[in-house]
């Protein structure tokens, strides 16, 4: 038995052989070539099949697992069309006269090696989107066909790393689980993975000698074993079959008050990214949206979104709902998440810098845009907006007199909107210490903890060297929550949490006898905070102070 350990990108148990994928590359040799036209018009036709390959991937995409999450092979196109990649191919062809398919390899494995070498997260992502395009263009050049990860038998999928068009090309209903060495939990495959709902594990240095032996995943521990003991299998299985029965056991929680046994009653909502995630929203029965991450409407993209663009997916959502409660938070580009059109310079510590509702107030064109789009939208349904990164009342003013304007526009052209509420997130230990003037001038509070617990500790969230000291159960945060509840209460608002804690059910009875009314979590989390919401009897003894 060997076991090893990894980085979860997707919870789950998997039983079932292990299979290593391996890349199917080749060598790619340099030829000297006399025609120099020639071998460039075999590169031109390589991209357009490049092109027509990538359509019906995004095509596929769109309905597995979502327009926003497909968007990477849009991505991809739009890297067949930059001047600067193609220019370094041909030039390359014309100059040293060497075969396409060398050329293609080599000003990938340069480009690649740039993005590589940059200090921004994204970026860095973005040589493994260079290398995919790379490689498919060689394929094409090479005359071998774009084939898909097909096996007879069910599998665990075992590779140094996928591409994301290999990884939406597996066949779901063969694949159990996948390990890879390479990858983050940021890559868009493992984007694709979660959506796809494929028990997935990353970071792993399994042994090559793996391949078709018997092999465990264990996606909440990030285990990888090899050859189990009929022990640990019968262990596993019994975990998948408890699971399992959990998972349907919350089934019947559909339909029921999130209410303790005393009474108490706490809202349950839902974080998006898309229109796609409201299908599981629904599922999980959710009372609503808590939190639609806007900001993705803005990646992915070589331009800003329109106004039509906006208005046409907020309507979307809203009606979706049917009248549910949606909570839409102003684009946060910025820090982790970068567009390129927005002509962000580059900074030393992006978290604290030029981001979110800064951009926003800079650049109101901007702004306003976006908030015409959600008041046109509101008479579909029920919306509420809210503001990233705040740190002061005046900011919260000058919002406010912005949506007045848009508010009036709209009237003097005769278009309708509904009464919309105005919130803001508290994310930041000032917003949190001002918090009973911030209260009079919004109708609720969300809390962001992922922020608040970095900026409040001092700590880098994404720094894996200070895992052992992130702590989100740190009594600062803690009691930060309890005063901006308090401190909303006093002031009229209501008071939520949108950030990873609030979808810790270790938590929940304490947020519940803070006061808190409101969660938003992922939308796999909602039956199970309701089962403990509704086992919670908060007349029962208190638990002892931290």
């Amino acid at each position: 038995m060997q076991q090893y350990t990894g980085k979860s990108v997707y919870g789950g148990i998997a039983l079932g052989k292990a299979l290593i994928f391996h890349k199917k590359e080749g060598k790619v040799r340099r030829k000297h070539i006399e025609d120099v036209e020639t071998e460039i018009l075999r590169v031109d036709e390589a991209r357009e099949k490049a092109r027509e390959e990538l359509q019906k991937l995004y095509d596929k995409a769109v309905i597995e697992v979502g327009e926003q999450n497909a968007m990477i092979f849009q991505v991809h196109q739009m890297m067949l069309e930059d001047q600067d990649y193609m220019d370094s191919i041909i030039y390359m062809i014309r100059n040293e006269q060497i075969n396409a398919e060398y050329a293609v390899a080599s000003t990938g494995d340069n480009f690649a090696e740039l993005f590589s070498s940059m200090d921004d997260d994204y970026m860095k992502e973005r040589a493994a989107d260079v290398r995919d395009v790379s490689n498919r263009l060689i394929k094409i050049l090479q005359g071998k066909a774009d084939g898909s990860l097909l096996m007879d038998q069910p599998y665990i999928l075992v590779a140094d790393d996928l591409a994301p068009s290999e990884t939406l090309q597996l066949d779901k209903t063969k694949v159990l689980a996948f390990v890879t060495r390479k990858g983050s939990t940021n890559s868009h495959t493992a984007i694709l993975a979660r959506m796809m709902n494929i028990p997935a594990l990353i970071g792993v240095e399994y042994d090559e000698n793996c391949d078709g032996k018997d092999a465990v995943v264990d996606g909440y521990e990030g285990i990888f074993i090899i050859e189990p003991t009929e022990e640990i299998s019968d262990s596993m299985k019994e975990k998948q079959r408890k699971i399992m029965y959990k998972k349907k056991l919350q089934q019947e929680l559909k339909g029921k008050e999130n209410v303790t046994i005393d009474g108490r009653r706490i809202g349950i909502y839902a974080n998006i990214g898309s229109v796609s995630d409201v299908a599981s929203v629904l599922q999980n029965d959710a009372e609503g949206i808590g939190l639609f991450r806007s900001e993705f409407l803005y990646l992915g993209k070589d331009r800003f979104p329109t106004e039509e663009e906006q208005f046409q997916t907020y309507k979307t959502v809203l009606e979706s709902m049917a009248g549910k409660k949606v909570v839409i938070r102003t684009l946060d580009i910025g820090a982790d998440k970068q567009a390129d059109y927005f002509g962000l310079e580059k900074e030393e510590n992006p978290a604290m810098g030029y981001r979110a509702i800064r951009i926003c107030l800079n650049q109101p064109d901007i702004f306003r845009t976006q908030l015409r789009a959600i008041y046109r939208a509101s008479i579909y349904g029920t919306v509420a907006i809210m503001y990233p990164m705040i740190i002061s009342v005046d900011e919260v003013k000058k919002i406010k007199g912005i949506v007045q304007s848009v508010k009036d526009e709209l009237t003097l052209q005769g278009i309708p909107f509904n009464n919309v509420e105005q919130g803001i997130m508290i994310e930041t230990p000032a917003a949190v210490m001002i918090s009973d003037l911030l209260a009079k001038e919004v109708d609720f509070f969300s809390i962001g903890t992922n922020d608040l617990t970095q900026y409040t500790l001092a700590i880098d969230r994404q720094n894996p060297k200070l895992d052992f000291i992130y702590d989100s159960h740190h009594p600062a945060i803690l009691r930060m929550i309890q005063m901006v509840i308090e401190n909303g209460h006093k002031g009229g608002c209501w008071v939520g949490i949108c950030g990873e804690l609030g979808g810790d059910i270790t938590l929940i009875e304490e947020f519940l006898r803070m006061g808190l009314d409101e969660v938003s979590v992922s939308p796999n989390l909602i039956l199970s905070l309701r089962e403990k919401v509704r086992n919670t009897d908060l007349k029962a003894d208190r638990p002892k102070d931290k």
